[in-house]
């Protein structure tokens, strides 16, 4: 995992540096501290998928290419085959598996999310929040989303639309794993 996160994180840089932007314009447009971005963009800190999803946008890229370092290339149909998608191990307690990441121009990101139960319920949660709209879909387990000052468990079936431009988490409930679908917008 920490190999992965280095190697996203030298491709944000590089992107960046490229691009033209420097530190501080970009940590502006991601709504975080220069200081923030450095940390990510050195590998030895995990970034956030809603701050990848951001600089993917504002860099104009699909987020499958600054995940995985290729460009999307299918147009007609992607499909991804079970337990095949591009998985991205953010967090300790979660796994992202990208379900359309060779889609090219998408107006969404299908994510499979399995969320591992924490070891101390009552530790703090770590928030999350990026631009647009995000749809939820719990497909086993029993979760708390968190979004804003609003708190909702969710059980099997369950989904949830939202304005993912709040501060968002989900932690697993009851020491089970969950798995959802999410799609962002």
């Amino acid at each position: 995992m920490q190999e992965q996160i280095k190697l996203i994180a030298e491709r944000l840089k590089g992107l960046r540096e490229i691009s033209e932007i420097s530190a501080e314009s970009f940590a502006k447009a991601l709504e975080i501290s220069t200081e923030q971005l450095l940390n990510y963009e050195s590998g030895e800190v995990d970034i956030p998928v809603g701050i990848l999803y951001k600089a993917a946008m504002k860099l104009g890229i699909e987020l499958s290419a600054l995940l995985s370092g290729e460009n999307p290339r299918l147009r007609v149909y992607s499909i991804v085959r079970k337990d095949k998608g591009l998985s991205v191990e953010r967090r300790k307690q979660y796994k992202y598996t990208s379900l359309a990441y060779n889609f090219i121009h998408k107006k969404a990101e299908p994510f499979m999310v399995t969320i591992e139960p924490e070891i101390e319920e009552d530790s703090p949660v770590e928030f999350n929040s990026h631009p647009g709209q995000e749809f939820d879909y719990v497909i086993e387990g029993t979760m708390k989303i968190i979004i804003d000052k609003y708190e909702i468990i969710m059980n099997e079936g369950d989904s949830i639309y939202y304005d993912s431009g709040y501060k968002h988490a989900m932690r697993a409930l009851n020491n089970k794993t969950v798995k959802m679908l999410a799609i962002i917008l």
